[in-house]
């Protein structure tokens, strides 16, 4: 296995699942998610590279890179196929994994997934970057929600722990910086999302400030949307029983 890049594993089972976080966040988002999939099943939840115990991953940064770790990893573990999910950047990740060895990926769960649209909430996301403390943290983490929700103190404080690692900020604030240059975000082309020939699934949320949810406009068939109608883009925290679902969903597929 890679000394460079670490997933926390649970579970037991014939399926395999890889669980990838968005920007500036870390395995443990998933940690009222995991366990659940995990019955059954191997679930691996990564720290992406550049992010928590996998900081020092060499050339972190761009989402290809991370793709091409993950799966590098996947197959150090022996792991042939998994059923990816990914959250923001992570669903950018999980796409570019799919893209670059479709053998690897039975499934695809993609939550209000990054390179869906160029439009992006470059100042929060800087803002997000730079952020050590509890208050700014907490701040960043409700305005990327619904309006009207608050993010639980428990993910606060596991951000707070994160970031208080020696370099962390600093390469998430680089990180910031390329995916937001020129204040966009890269594309996947809609051909290309076309050419995925896994089963797939995108969820959304109406009120996502983060990554607009006009950003769902014209995807193709071979990706069925479910809208959740009222949630911003912390679905992980918003929407956690809908994310269990789908992703229970997608290994019955």
């Amino acid at each position: 296995m890679s000394g460079d890049i670490h997933a926390r594993v649970q579970g037991k089972g014939p399926e395999t699942v890889v669980l990838l976080h968005g920007f500036g966040g870390h395995h443990d988002v998933w940690y009222d998610i995991q366990p659940a999939l995990a019955v059954g099943a191997r679930v691996l939840a990564y720290d992406l590279p550049g992010h928590g115990r996998s900081l020092g991953y060499p050339g972190a940064g761009p989402a290809h890179v991370a793709a091409k770790a993950i799966l590098a990893d996947l197959a150090a573990r022996g792991i042939a196929r998994a059923h990816f999910s990914g959250h923001s950047m992570g669903g950018a990740i999980a796409v570019l994994a799919a893209l670059r060895s479709p053998d690897m990926v039975a499934s695809l769960t993609l939550l209000a997934p990054g390179g869906f649209g160029a439009e992006i909430n470059f100042e929060l996301l800087r803002r997000y970057a730079a952020a050590t403390n509890a208050d700014d943290l907490r701040t960043c983490m409700d305005e990327m929600s619904a309006p009207g929700f608050t993010m639980p103190t428990k993910y606060v404080a596991g951000l707070v722990a994160t970031r208080g690692v020696a370099g962390q900020r600093d390469k998430l604030i680089e990180i910031a910086a390329l995916i937001t240059k020129g204040d966009k975000q890269g594309e996947i082309p809609r051909d290309t999302l076309a050419s995925l020939a896994m089963p797939a699934r995108v969820i959304w949320g109406t009120e996502d400030t983060v990554l607009p949810y006009s950003q769902t406009e014209g995807l193709p068939a071979n990706l069925p949307l479910e809208t959740l109608p009222g949630k911003g883009h912390m679905l992980l925290e918003e929407a956690r029983e809908t994310v269990i679902r789908s992703i229970r969903k997608a290994l019955r597929s």
